[in-house]
Formats: structure tokens, C-alpha cells, sequence
């Protein structure tokens, strides 16, 4: 044997272990839950062969009688709540055979190179990572993720999404919708390499059954938790809960344990196919979730602020890296990949998966809804600049007069003192007392304003996802988040709630983008790194924070009246609002 076949062995052998470990912390559970009842039927077994008689000894027995079935009744409590619980899914986007035949054979394929059985069904999500999750469970067959696990042209023992019986055997293959867009076909076969082949592991009985047991536990946690029970069910989900937990403690070091071997084990396993390769990948791998961060808090999260949800985020992420790449000399040269073959061709309508994973995005890291309404509809990148940017900024200049009209704070001087002009802002702030006078008390009315706007937003519910793609990506009934189980939107925040000083401050730039979009001629942009921008003469102008920072924090005007001279912004033109 290699080398790389030796580590393996020890790697399953250790994870099948840890895996019989936690079996017998079942079985002792399970013991000490018949142990009163085989203490009863001891006694009165006793007392059939005429032993231990007495009075004493009847309320001996009749007592222990009393427990053990106490015992049992509740033991029979907690196993219905671990039989009854929903193992919580990961919220994706299902990808169906018909609908990336290519992508299915690529995997069908690794796993034959592999000598493991393949994935039982193929799911995208907005991350950058890959994994299998395991959803044999019975709720998780009838919910959301069962459309997975249909489709043709593949048997249960080689190919993912053979049919309903063979899918309940394997794990599903989740994918980081990413790293289809940015990565070529091979790098995400490297990069797939070693998920794949943790399904290997996975197939041990001893480790699937480990397994069901600590996500059964976890699941009994889990509802005991979810509010708005009542105390007929409460109760005793709660009681279910504490046992859940007792055990799950004595399980913690064993289950992290035996992952830890499973995923070495993959891994020794996975040096066999594209190990090279897999080397160079990795570096995409980090790219990308560099590049997919940047997208999300920088471009996408204004864009759903506004009630504007980017329907293309994964084909955004090649733009911003791109850009990456041009600006960064440490990216250099990984621009001219561009030319292989990218990955999302291996799915028969891109464009469609995009826009679910997209949509799924705005859902996880902000809230929004699950389908689209009037509050709440998709944008292209071509129309981001005027849609989102554009609006953004006058939204907020909006905002900001509405506030100063209800401090009282008089109009600026001009001709007709109705309309709203940028030095009535600037006057404001830099007048008597500063940022520790008007500068707070217009901070506070900003961030009361905006927490208004948004508890008015349209509340997240269920609806028909991407608008209706078809089930290649999910059917029309199909919300990813019902998996997960109860719990406030969004599940992921992409940052804290912004200080009233940084509202005050956003709300000055977006005036003053406004005064030069109007009065200089500027236009609203988009930089796939940073997000919304101002161009002047076709080119961004990226030195306007520290201007406004110096007028917000500091009451000086100085340097934004230099700056909007070398514009050519004029503060006391009048600006147009939403």
C-alpha cells in the first residue's frame, strides 16, 4: 500500500472509532432508561419463586415498578422528540438533473475516479464553500429538498439524482454558487475532489448512524428553543431539550473528532485526482471569497436597502475580481483564465441559477422577501448606476431634509427658500456648537427615520422564489429557508446596525452627490469593489469621505468647500429629491 492509501486506512479506521464511541453513548443512554424497568421485572420475578417476601419487599417492588415505568413513559418522550425532529437543512438552490446534465456527469464522473458512491443530488448556495449534508431524514424527503433527488439517467449507485430510493442512501453535493462562475471546469474539479470523496465515509453504517444520532440530538435542542409553544408542548420539549443536552455534551469531543478524521481521510483519498491542480485551485478558492465579500457588502447591500435585489451577483463576482486583478498586482495573471472554459457552463441555463442563488442571497444576508413585489424587484448591473445608485443618493438627501425641517432648521438662502439646497446642510452643521449640538441631535433624527423605513419594509415570507424558473432550479412552491426551521430574517448579517454618525455621514456624501450630479454635471457609477460611485469626467472620485468626515465629526467645512470648488459644485443650487 502507499502511502496515501496507508493515511487513508488510519483516517477511516480512527473516524469509525470515534463514530462506535458515540453509538455507546447511545446505548448507555439507553440502558440507563431499562435499567428500572429490569430492576422491577427482577423483583417480581423473586417474588414468583417465593424470595424476598415480605411487606417490605411488595412496596419495594411495587415502588421500582412506579419508576420504571416513569422512566419509560419518559424515555418514550424523548426518543418521539428525536424521532419527530427536523434536522435543520441548509438553505439552497436546488439543481435538478434535466437542468445540468454536465455538471451531474462531472461529478458522477469524479466519484468513479474515486471509487466512492456519488452524491445522491447536486444544490448551489451563495457561500464559497462546498459540502455534502446529509438529507435522508424523513421531513427533509417531504420538504423543499425532495425535488433534488428526481431525476433521470443515473443509477442509485453511480450517479446523483438517480431516483427517490437511491437518493435517501447518499448525501447531497452543495456547491458555492461562486465558484461556478469564477472557477474553470477543471479547477472546480479539483476543488470538488475531496467533498466528493468524503461520501466514501459517509456510506460507514457505523459513521451515518453516529451521525443521525447528533444531528437528532441537535434538532430536539433546536425545537425545544423555537419560540411560541404553549405549556402543554412546551413542557416537555423542554425537559426532551435538557436530556438533548446532556448528551450532546458527552458526544462533542467524539462527533468533532470523527469529522476531523473523515475529512482527512477525503482528503488522502482525493490526492489521487488533479492533487496538482487542486493546489493552484485553492488560491481561486480564497479569490473568490475575497471578491464575493467585497460583492455583498459593498454593491449587493446597498442595492437591498434600497428594495433592489442584484439578479446577478454571481456573474458580478468575475467583474469585481477582475477588476481585483487589474488593480492588485498580487492577482496578476489570474484574469487570463478567463479564456478556459468557466463552470457555469456546465448548467444549462446560468442566467436562471444566478438569479434563484441571487435571490436566496438578499434573503439570507438582509431579510428581503422570497418572491418579488413592488417593493421588492430585480436589477440588472446595467441599470444599478441609475436604479440603485442614483436613488440611494436621493432617498437619503430626502431623508436628511425632512429631518433638518423637523429640528426647525431654516432653509438656506436663495432665491425660492422651499427648495432644498446643499449648503442649508453644510450651514447646519458647521454653525454654533458643532457636531455636539445639531450634528447629534441630526444624527439621532436620521437613525430614528431609518429605523422607521425599516420596520415598514415588506416583511420576508414565502412566495414563488427566483419568479418561477422551473424546477431545473427549484419548483414554484419552493422556499429554501422553511428547511431551516423557525428563527428571525436574516440568518446571516452582513454587518452591524450603523452608528448614528455613520448614517450622518452617508447622508452628507449622498447630498453631495446629489449637488454634483445636478450642479457639475457628475454621474452615479458603480465600482465592483466599492460600490456605488461618483464620476466626474467619466472618472470616479473616490477622496469625498474624508471632506464630509471633517464636517460631520468636526464641524470644519474647509475642506468639502475645497473640494466641491475643484468639482465645480455649486452648494446653493437646488438639488432634486425623490
Amino acid at each position: 500500500m502507499s502511502g496515501t492509501d496507508v493515511g487513508e486506512e488510519l483516517g477511516a479506521r480512527a473516524a469509525q472509532a470515534r463514530a462506535l464511541a458515540l453509538l455507546r453513548i447511545r446505548s448507555r443512554a439507553l440502558a440507563v432508561a431499562i435499567l428500572p424497568a429490569a430492576v422491577a421485572v427482577v423483583l417480581f420475578a423473586a417474588d414468583a419463586q417465593g424470595h424476598l417476601a415480605g411487606p417490605a419487599w411488595d412496596a419495594v417492588r411495587w415502588t421500582a415498578l412506579g419508576v420504571a415505568v416513569l422512566v419509560l413513559l419518559v424515555s418514550v418522550l424523548v426518543a418521539v422528540a428525536v424521532a419527530r425532529a427536523r434536522p435543520a437543512m441548509s438553505p439552497t438552490v436546488p439543481v435538478a438533473e434535466e437542468g445540468a446534465p454536465d455538471l451531474y456527469r462531472l461529478v458522477r464522473d469524479l466519484a468513479d475516479r474515486l471509487d466512492v458512491p456519488a452524491p445522491s443530488a447536486i444544490a448551489l448556495t451563495p457561500d464559497c464553500d462546498s459540502w455534502l449534508e446529509d438529507r435522508t431524514h424523513r421531513a427533509l424527503r417531504k420538504g423543499p429538498g425532495a425535488a433534488l433527488r428526481k431525476g433521470p439517467g443515473a443509477s442509485p449507485e453511480k450517479g446523483p439524482g438517480a431516483s427517490a430510493e437511491g437518493a435517501d442512501t447518499g448525501p447531497v453535493l452543495v456547491i458555492g454558487s461562486p465558484f461556478l462562475w469564477w472557477m474553470r471546469v477543471a479547477e472546480l474539479r479539483a476543488v470538488l475532489a475531496p467533498v466528493v470523496a468524503g461520501t466514501g465515509p459517509s456510506a460507514h453504517p457505523d459513521i451515518a448512524a453516529a451521525r443521525r444520532f447528533v444531528r437528532g440530538l441537535d434538532a430536539v435542542i433546536a425545537d425545544a428553543a423555537a419560540p411560541g409553544r404553549g405549556p402543554v408542548r412546551g413542557a416537555p420539549l423542554a425537559f426532551a431539550g435538557w436530556v438533548a443536552r446532556l448528551l450532546l455534551r458527552a458526544c462533542r469531543d467524539h462527533a468533532a473528532e470523527m469529522e476531523r478524521c473523515v475529512a482527512a481521510a477525503a482528503s488522502m483519498r482525493a490526492q489521487t485526482v488533479d492533487y496538482g491542480l487542486r493546489i493552484a485551485a485553492q488560491e481561486q478558492v480564497g479569490l473568490a471569497y475575497a471578491g464575493w465579500d467585497r460583492l455583498l457588502t459593498r454593491v449587493a447591500l446597498p442595492a437591498w436597502r434600497m428594495g433592489r435585489w442584484p439578479s446577478r451577483l454571481d456573474a458580478g463576482v468575475v467583474s469585481a475580481l477582475t477588476e481585483l486583478s487589474r488593480r492588485d498586482r498580487l492577482a496578476d495573471g489570474f484574469a487570463l483564465r478567463l479564456g478556459e472554459r468557466p463552470a457555469c457552463d456546465l448548467l444549462e441555463q446560468p442566467g436562471a441559477a444566478d438569479e434563484a442563488a441571487s435571490l436566496l442571497a438578499a434573503r439570507l444576508f438582509h431579510g428581503g422577501p422570497a418572491e418579488s413585489g413592488p417593493g421588492w424587484a430585480p436589477v440588472d448591473w446595467q441599470q444599478y448606476p441609475d436604479e440603485v445608485v442614483d436613488r440611494k443618493w436621493r432617498s437619503e438627501a430626502a431623508r436628511l431634509h425632512r429631518v433638518l425641517d423637523t429640528l426647525g432648521v431654516p432653509r438656506a438662502s436663495a432665491a425660492d427658500p422651499a427648495v432644498p439646497t446643499l449648503a442649508r446642510v453644510m450651514e447646519h452643521l458647521s454653525g454654533p456648537g458643532g457636531p455636539e449640538g445639531p450634528g447629534e441631535a441630526l444624527a439621532a433624527g436620521i437613525g430614528a427615520a431609518v429605523a422607521r423605513e425599516e420596520a415598514g419594509a415588506p416583511a420576508p415570507g414565502g412566495g414563488q422564489g427566483a419568479g418561477g424558473q422551473g424546477q431545473a432550479f427549484g419548483g414554484p412552491a419552493d422556499d429554501p429557508l422553511d428547511a431551516w426551521g423557525p428563527g428571525p430574517l436574516p440568518l446571516f448579517p452582513l454587518q452591524p446596525p450603523r452608528t448614528g454618525t455613520e448614517l450622518l455621514a452617508d447622508h452628507v456624501a449622498a447630498m453631495v452627490c446629489c449637488a454634483a450630479v445636478d450642479t457639475a454635471g457628475a454621474a452615479p457609477g458603480l465600482d465592483w469593489l466599492d460600490g456605488p460611485a461618483l464620476l466626474v469626467g467619466g472618472t470616479r472620485r473616490a477622496d469625498l469621505a474624508d471632506p464630509v468626515l471633517s464636517l460631520v465629526e468636526d464641524g470644519d467645512p474647509d475642506p468639502l468647500l475645497a473640494w466641491l470648488a475643484e468639482v465645480g459644485v455649486r452648494s446653493d443650487k437646488p438639488v432634486r429629491l425623490v
